[in-house]
């Protein structure tokens, strides 16, 4: 098999036609006829409708139609949830999981501000917008929660009247007897952690065009989702239709990170209304939509306490973890994850977790890049703290607790095994990049002219979910008659650079030229179907699915070959496009001729083989996850005067197995690491008391620009998986690592003057408080 293109960093096919500006995006499709949609949303975070008036709105010139609950109550199914454990890690957690299934508009009650109330479609967005304005909804104000302490009190208003309270999700899990190894412990620490509200802000909104009467007779819709199965079935339930009669399209998707993961009302009502109205309807998300009402994550706090003997050996780990989880939680398996990986890469014999989910009137939080990433986030700063109270440095206080090689598999929480990692090996690579010995001595020099300098170590595994739904993933390769081979995908990119990776790992297995693939996805109507794109499952299960129907598909073209040569299948070489006998390469057909035999002159065909070169191949795991693993090390400038925080070098160490492209991984860690950066020091979701955002423009919500961010620097270790291809995820590492080390970065500069924070972002204003603070004793 050729090795040209695959673990190579070839340029990405996509790119030329993105950079061009050819791309297909949703707000790309015309159609004769297209109307447009606005939502008319609820200006209160908790409220009865006692009113909906529509006629002022109806009667505007321009506007088709005005539609509430009422005029579509027929098919206002419940939204169906997503982002829940999976059965099998459900089974062993038996949480208290309470379902608050979304209408697609509201009906009696509005539990967020945002929450779609009507629709008005007219002949432009600008008409339906100032229609919008007319539809008068009289509301009867209720009490409002925005904080998970109310929430959790027993006074507490339910925001679901039926409900004793207002948690969620409520479980427990130990390990061991935690607690008696903290009471016995030489050592102990205990802290209490705040990680801060924040969200994926794709550079693309959320969008849909919907065609009820496309030339195939089939409900059209194209949406930039993650999910266009799901997005199907969702609304296949909802009209009481058969699948086959609706078809999603995802074009090109503008990014996705799990906010376009995530069930929506409008992907419901705007087909509803297409419908009725008998005419296409495009409807677009602003950003001021896409903050309010797109989903958001986070949002969490712990109370972490961590046992250790004088050597620094940790003998066990307590968190109290409460999350809020907005009106309509889509992310049920988020504090599940976090139990099941809490100890991390770390011996970490004995484990008490308590975890509660809490509603409050705020938008629904659901997956975003990394949603368990408080157990590291939280873990992570923990470490550090005890380093600090054993007078050790962080690094070495690591070093004495990681887990080696020889040590694996290790037995998890909920008895899962950790296997196929490196953390010893990326913690020393990353630490040797940044030369960590040498900052300690520069540090020290700073200190004594004034300067505050810190370094902060983020140390982490990252799991992607091969459990139940998640355990299988489909590939189809077809080559045509000219040799040429097409790949259908279940799946779909946003970003990640699949239509390259998938190129070079039919190239690698197949034998096909690089430059002879073509890969289609994200539309049900012609591909198998699948999942979706999340959880970091395209190398591990996408990867292990495409690379198993090529070599199907290679075992039928080198049968094919080795009867036309007079050879034995086994001694046959596929070498971009071109078939040969091992060891005489004269003899050969390309696959061009070798396609035409299969499709065309059946006559030359082995004898007993089916015509045709095609394959659909449905991989499935036995695994329950598959672990990527990673370092992230950064040193930063704290100003002691303004409290700015400026980062001065970044090193990411990753270990995600075989890579396919390199280029492509340190991509997908590049983004991660940036979006974990601003969410440590700039992004931050908020709203006020009465449950008002507060942070719906660019103006407030800040988000990382090229001068917050210094050049990346890469390390890789490759321990292969226990998987087809021993590929691994990559996709939500950055996320995950970065606010770690940030954290630790800022607070090793603050402990240089006694200072420390444990509330993020880590704004200007809080370092400044924390200074003042240390200063006055």
């Amino acid at each position: 098999m050729g090795t040209r293109y695959f673990g190579a960093s070839v340029a990405r096919v996509e790119d030329p036609r993105l950079l061009r500006g050819s791309g297909r995006f949703v707000d790309d499709i015309k159609l004769p006829g297209l109307l447009h949609a606005a939502l008319v949303r609820s200006p209160h975070a908790h409220a009865r409708i006692t009113a909906v008036e529509l006629e002022a709105a109806r009667a505007l010139p321009g506007v088709a139609g005005v539609f509430g609950y009422e005029d579509l109550a027929a098919w206002m199914q419940p939204m169906p949830a997503a982002g829940l454990p999976p059965p099998a890690l459900e089974a062993r957690l038996r949480p208290i999981l309470r379902a608050t299934p979304q209408l697609p508009l509201a009906r009696e009650r509005v539990r967020y501000v945002g929450e779609p109330v009507a629709i008005v479609v007219a002949r432009n967005r600008a008409e339906a917008e100032d229609a919008a304005e007319l539809v008068n909804i009289e509301y009867e104000p209720l009490p409002v929660i925005v904080d998970t302490e109310t929430a959790v009190a027993p006074e507490a208003p339910r925001l679901f009247p039926d409900w004793p309270d207002n948690v969620a999700v409520r479980f427990t899990h130990a390990i061991g007897d935690a607690d008696t190894a903290i009471r016995a412990a030489d050592v102990v620490v205990h802290e209490r952690f705040r990680v801060h509200r924040y969200t994926g802000v794709p550079l693309e909104c959320r969008g849909l065009v919907c065609d009820p009467h496309s030339l195939d007779g089939r409900l059209t819709i194209w949406s930039a989702t993650q999910f266009p199965h799901f997005v199907q079935a969702a609304l296949a339930e909802a009209l009481g239709w058969p699948a086959h009669r609706i078809r999603v399209v995802a074009p090109d998707v503008g990014g996705g990170f799990g906010v376009k993961a995530s069930s929506y009302a409008e992907e419901m009502v705007v087909p509803l209304v297409a419908l009725r109205l008998g005419q296409p309807v495009k409807w677009i998300e602003d950003r001021r939509e896409n903050l309010l009402a797109a989903t958001s994550s986070r949002a969490e706090r712990c109370t972490v306490t961590v046992a250790a003997d004088d050597d620094g050996r940790i003998l066990g780990i307590g968190a109290d973890h409460v999350d809020e989880v907005g009106a309509y939680p889509q992310a049920g398996s988020a504090a599940a994850m976090g139990a099941v990986i809490f100890t991390g890469p770390y011996r970490i014999p004995k484990l008490a977790f308590e975890s509660r989910s809490a509603f409050t009137n705020t938008c629904s939080r659901a997956p975003y890049r990394g949603p368990w990433q408080f157990e590291t986030y939280f873990r992570e700063q923990a470490v550090d703290r005890l380093a600090r109270q054993l007078e050790l440095d962080p690094l070495e206080l690591r070093r004495r607790n990681v887990l080696q090689r020889e040590e694996l598999p290790y037995t998890l929480p909920l008895g899962l095994p950790l296997l196929d990692v490196s953390p010893a090996e990326t913690l020393e690579q990353a630490a040797s990049i940044i030369e960590y010995d040498a900052f300690r001595a520069w540090q020290r020099e700073q200190f004594e002219h004034g300067r505050l300098v810190g370094i902060g170590i983020g140390l982490y595994i990252e799991p992607q979910s091969m459990i139940g739904p998640y355990s299988t993933e489909p590939a189809h390769l077809r080559m045509q008659p000219d040799g040429t081979v097409d790949v259908y995908l279940g799946s779909g990119s946003h970003g990640q650079g699949l239509e390259t990776t998938t190129a070079q790992l039919v190239s690698e297995f197949l034998g096909v030229a690089y430059d002879d693939v073509t890969v289609h996805q994200g539309d049900t109507s012609e591909t198998p179907y699948a999942f979706g794109t999340g959880g970091s499952r395209s190398g591990p299960i996408l990867g292990a699915a495409i690379q198993g129907a090529a070599q199907q598909l290679r075992g039928k073209v080198a049968q094919i070959a080795a009867h036309l040569l007079e050879a034995a299948p086994d001694d046959i070489d596929v070498i971009d496009g071109v078939a040969s006998v091992r060891g005489t390469p004269t003899r050969s057909r390309t696959l061009a001729e070798i396609a035409h035999v299969a499709y065309l002159d059946l006559g030359n065909l082995p004898p007993g083989m089916e015509p045709g070169l095609e394959v659909l191949h449905r991989y499935k795991s036995d695994l329950p996850f598959v672990y990527s693993n990673a370092c992230h090390v950064c040193t930063v400038d704290v100003d002691p005067h303004t409290g700015a925080i400026t980062l001065l070098r970044y090193v990411v160490s990753e270990d995600c197995g075989v890579m396919i492209n390199p280029s492509v991984v340190e991509g997908q860690i590049a983004g991660g690491a940036v979006q974990g950066i601003g969410g440590a020091l700039l992004e931050d979701f908020v709203y006020d008391e009465q449950g008002n955002p507060l942070t719906s423009t660019f103006m407030d919500y800040l988000l990382p620009t090229a001068t917050d961010v210094p050049e990346i620097e890469y390390g890789h270790v490759e321990t292969p998986a226990s998987t087809p291809g021993h590929y691994k995820g990559v996709g939500e590492g950055g996320a995950i690592g970065a606010p770690a080390a940030v954290a630790n970065a800022v607070n090793d500069a603050l402990a240089l003057v006694g200072a420390h924070v444990a509330v993020a972002p880590f704004t200007p204003g809080r370092i400044v408080e924390a200074l003042l603070a240390a200063a006055s004793g």
